[in-house]
């Protein structure tokens, strides 16, 4: 079974889907079946339900609210090497 990730942004177009593409790269290199949605601070309560992890920056991590998932701190969207690790981190 695969990994829900979400990845969120204010608008769900532009940090969220550059933290996807680089969450997937992640994930592959990890060699983790994961399926990496990106979405809006508007809709990430209602997905989150079905997420085993969150991947966020800092200003959005209000957004997201009480949820089971597993939510990560993303400092820097495009460094491979943090989202990787954090990845290995909550997922092994």
């Amino acid at each position: 079974m695969a990994v829900q990730i979400l990845t969120v942004c204010g608008a769900g177009v532009g940090t969220s889907e550059i933290l996807r593409v680089t969450a997937t790269r992640a994930l592959q290199r990890l060699g983790i079946e994961a399926t990496v949605t990106a979405t809006d601070a508007e809709h990430v309560r209602e997905l989150a339900e079905e997420a085993q992890v969150v991947l966020a920056t800092s200003e959005k991590v209000a957004a997201i609210g009480r949820t089971y998932a597993q939510v990560i701190v993303i400092d820097n969207i495009l460094d491979q090497a943090e989202v990787e690790a954090k990845l290995a981190d909550a997922l092994d």
